[in-house]
């Protein structure tokens, strides 16, 4: 059984499955911290489970971090260095190819109307994949912080291998068949090109 003083957190790349995460979480039977203040739209039809104070970790928002514990929260991956170091965590990190999660940006961009040619796609990919090898070097220093990565792609492919991997490194309380159910291949809309 999970610690409730224990802060589970769900991270990653923006379009990188966290939502997905969240929400096979909640099926699985734990609390999610969410505020529903952003909508589901077509970018993310299941809805986005996230909690608008997070934004603003680097402008020294912290105290809502007490309410997340025994719970889960969303965590971009670039605010993760900005929790408080007075709680345990849990991480969950989502990975999925650079090229899939720069699809997915562009897309979501364009129907926002949003300039997405500002930056080109082999230096948007060198800028993500230096962010997540910093990331992921601060993660591994940190003496209060236990991670999982859970590869999105294998997710679609296998949800029950990677959804057996969450609970046990959650400490096998959820429900594994609800958390699968969860997992909708007709979403994975932005699949790299074999």
């Amino acid at each position: 059984m999970l610690d409730s003083e224990t802060v589970v957190i769900v991270s990653g790349l923006p379009r990188s499955g966290t939502s997905m995460m969240m929400k096979m979480l909640e099926a699985g039977g734990m609390m999610a911290l969410t505020d529903e203040i952003r909508e589901a739209d077509p970018d993310n039809p299941k809805g986005y489970y996230e909690f608008e104070r997070v934004k603003q970790l680097d402008k020294g928002d912290k105290e809502w971090v007490a309410e997340a514990r025994g719970k889960v929260v969303k965590v971009i991956s670039a605010l993760l260095k900005h929790l408080p170091d007075t709680y345990q965590y849990k991480v969950i990190f989502m990975r999925r190819t650079i090229e899939e999660t720069l699809r997915s940006q562009k897309k979501m961009m364009v129907r926002r109307g949003t300039d997405s040619d500002k930056v080109n796609d082999a230096q948007m990919s060198a800028l993500f994949q230096a962010h997540l090898k910093q990331v992921e070097a601060w993660l591994a220093k940190q003496p209060n912080v236990d991670v999982l990565y859970v590869s999105y792609n294998d997710m679609l492919v296998d949800p029950t291998e990677q959804a057996e991997a969450v609970n046990e490194f959650l400490h096998g309380a959820l429900d594994i068949e609800k958390m699968v159910g969860v997992v909708d291949p007709k979403l994975y809309r932005n699949r790299q090109a074999s």
